[in-house]
């Protein structure tokens, strides 16, 4: 990767980190030894589950997102290549069949979640290699293929107002797009600062997740600077407890996107949520399956749900306001004076994130060209043009994607407040239960 690469404090040994993941294969070898047809039926399909999404990977270059499974596995679908689809999807079929047809004793909610897991990642799986065979879908037959979800519709004029806000809001006169320009300059991190900032917040949102939620011993995290990607910021989880975050310096970073990367990319977002995973589910009770991650399947809603949903919880908004104020803008070298007004801009633009979706929707489907996209987006979503384009190349790669932010925070929150209500402790406690559960979409739609 391109980018200067920084180190965290509180790296794990090397030796150290591989024996930990030494450790889980070992426990992943025994569970295998212990699951024996008569034992656990869903075992083979779990084993049967990893290795197809391997093998859909040699075409979808994407799709895997983390595998820390048995290594042979990945070296074994790597010698076959580019198995025929058809085969591939005749072994989806067959698993998703033999998911469908385990049994559920009344009272084992357990296996039930494990089997609704292992049907809700298959069907997914079907839905990718029939789209990698050239079926196309609209924008929510693939959603509600892929990720188990249909976002509802949104008229894009109810959000042009937001717009208005955001203008009374920047400093100066005249039009607005000058008057954006320069506030963003005023609040961008100078770029030889970022991994200072980045690691200031990131440490912070692990402090404050810490004193809700216990981490997995020896858990680490490595973060780059990087350039040329898609996508703004990205967590990639690496198994025993070890994740790697890289942000992507290409644009500017606002001061304002800090925290927002350091609790969705970290704690108590997907750094934490694999961990937590990998922990309960495959060390404590050697479920497979949780060793690999497509990115273009339900459990991507949850994970991405509850990475935005888990941001308010570990910095409501006025520790974070503080936190922002007296520590990031300074470190950042910028003028503290700016934070409120930042915040209120800063809150205004993730209120247009169901926008986003219903734009990702149209582009899909065709009732928008690319161009109309970022036009909107600069009108009224107060992007720069560089912005705006980044934002429709982020629609060319990953298209459906976008329903798993916005829609699936709005998912993980009903949760929430269905079990815990406003009360933080219960929420924590719940918010960990879900992350470290093998729930999909259609528990948290059931709630």
């Amino acid at each position: 990767m391109e980018g200067d690469s920084h180190e965290l404090p509180r790296p794990v040994p090397g030796l150290a980190a591989r024996m930990a993941l030494l450790a889980g294969l070992l426990l992943l070898a025994c569970a295998g030894r212990r699951s024996a047809p008569s034992a656990e039926p869903l075992d083979p399909i779990a084993t049967g589950y990893v290795k197809l999404v391997l093998a859909i990977g040699q075409h979808s270059p994407d799709y895997v997102d983390s595998f820390f499974g048995p290594p042979a596995w990945g070296e074994e679908a790597r010698r076959a290549g580019r198995r025929p689809l058809s085969d591939l999807a005749g072994e989806a079929a067959r698993l998703l069949g033999e998911a469908e047809r385990t049994s559920v004793e009344p009272g084992d909610g357990e296996r039930a979640l494990r089997r609704a897991f292992l049907a809700g990642q298959l069907a997914s799986a079907r839905t990718h290699l029939a789209l990698l065979g050239g079926e196309r879908l609209s924008f929510d037959e693939e959603a509600r293929g892929l990720y188990g979800v249909v976002p509802p519709r949104r008229d894009l004029a109810r959000f042009e107002d937001v717009h208005h806000e955001i203008e009374r809001l920047l400093p100066g006169e005249g039009a607005v797009a000058p008057r954006l320009d320069a506030w963003k300059r005023r609040t961008s991190i100078p770029r030889e600062k970022i991994a200072a900032v980045m690691r200031a917040a990131i440490d912070e949102a692990r402090r404050r997740t810490l004193l809700h939620a216990a981490l997995p011993a020896g858990e680490s995290f490595t973060l780059s600077l990087v350039t040329d990607k898609p996508w703004r910021a990205y967590n990639w989880y690496e198994g025993g407890g070890r994740s790697r975050i890289e942000v992507n310096a290409d644009l500017p970073v606002d001061i304002s996107v800090a925290i927002p990367y350091a609790a969705h990319e970290g704690y108590p977002g997907h750094h934490f949520f694999n961990a937590v995973l990998e922990q309960r589910l495959v060390r404590e009770r050697g479920q497979v399956e949780h060793t690999v991650s497509p990115l273009f399947s339900p459990l991507s809603l949850v994970e991405e749900g509850s990475a935005e949903a888990g941001l308010e919880m570990a910095f409501p908004d006025a520790e974070r306001l503080a936190f922002e104020r007296d520590v990031l803008f300074p470190l950042a070298g910028l003028d503290p004076a700016d934070a409120p007004r930042a915040a209120r801009i800063r809150k205004l633009r993730k209120s247009l994130g169901p926008a986003t979706v219903e734009l990702a929707r149209r582009y899909v489907d065709g009732s928008m060209t690319g161009a109309e996209v970022e036009a909107w987006l600069v009108a009224f979503g107060l992007s720069t043009r560089d912005e705006a384009s980044h934002a429709r190349r982020g629609f060319d790669v990953y298209r459906s994607y976008v329903v798993n932010y916005s829609f699936g925070e709005e998912l993980v929150k009903g949760w929430l407040d269905a079990r815990a209500g406003g009360d933080a402790a219960r929420r924590w406690a719940a918010f960990v239960d879900l992350v470290g559960s093998p729930r999909l979409p259609a528990a948290l739609v059931e709630r």
